[in-house]
């Protein structure tokens, strides 16, 4: 296997840059990425700062490392192409089309793509962000009139990730509960969760997978062990389909191939 280094580069937030290099990048299984996320490069000095990386890697590999960039600044966005990178220009290699075919020509902004920080925008994640974390693990459920969705499922199932995921990218407040021992012995959904059986979205996985996760929080345990994730992903997915609860295996899947097919399966509304 092949290692290449990959730079992800922004005069903003970098999530555009890093949503398609990480779209991209696993399609090529026979190379290994080392990645690096530069954020906020809005000054040649900074520029230089991010030319002296990516030649320090070009140097240590011998190869050409990646530089995925949504620079605004063309004047950056060319200082930085002088590097011994191989330079992929989101910007530049779709907004000279858009201009053409608008007959317009754009205002150069940087973050336009995912808004200033003191934007309504911005203001709608910041309030699904604190909106996940303050509902998050079933900690509080008095709040689940305001959620758009509830994730539910065995503990280390990835509920916790995709709710910050779909808060900070969609604006979407998603709350999650862990469903316990106790709950799957019942059968049945606990009362919070009953009022609010519309907004439920269940995640399942595998339970070889489960325990390798569960090994690292409580290694030896009987949380941990095979026999108890085999035994609450089985209840769980029996549960699920006895309720019509619409669910998604995680276990080889990203977060973000996760939180498309709720937003899709729920057709839930983005905010941002």
């Amino acid at each position: 296997m092949t290692a290449r280094y990959a730079f992800f580069i922004s005069d903003s937030t970098g999530i555009t840059s890093q949503t398609l290099g990480n779209a991209l990048l696993p399609l090529f299984k026979e190379t290994q990425f080392h990645k690096v996320y530069l954020p906020y490069t809005d000054s040649i000095e900074k520029a230089d700062e991010a030319i002296r990386q990516i030649n320090e890697a070009a140097a240590k590999t011998g190869a050409k490392p990646l530089i995925f960039d949504t620079i605004m600044n063309p004047e950056i966005r060319d200082h930085i192409a002088q590097s011994k990178g191989s330079l992929m220009d989101i910007i530049g290699t779709f907004l000279p089309s858009l201009e053409k075919e608008l007959g317009s020509v754009s205002s150069y902004q940087v973050g336009q793509s995912h808004d200033n920080p003191s934007g309504e925008r911005a203001l709608i994640r910041m309030d699904a962000v604190n909106f996940a974390l303050e509902n998050d693990d079933g900690m509080k459920t008095r709040y689940y009139g305001d959620a758009d969705v509830i994730l539910i499922g065995v503990s280390r199932s990835a509920k916790t990730p995709t709710c910050l995921y779909i808060a900070m990218q969609h604006g979407i407040f998603a709350a999650n509960y862990p469903l316990t021992e106790e709950d799957l012995n019942k059968g049945e959904l606990p009362k919070s969760l009953r009022e609010h059986k519309n907004k439920l979205f269940a995640l399942t996985i595998d339970p070889s997978r489960l325990s390798d996760i569960r090994q690292q929080r409580r290694a030896d345990s009987k949380y941990a062990s095979i026999k108890q994730c085999a035994w609450e992903v089985k209840e769980g997915l029996f549960l699920y389909r006895k309720l019509g609860i619409p669910t998604i295996d995680t276990t080889s899947i990203s977060v973000e191939e996760i939180a498309t097919q709720i937003i899709v399966q729920k057709n839930l509304q983005r905010r941002v």
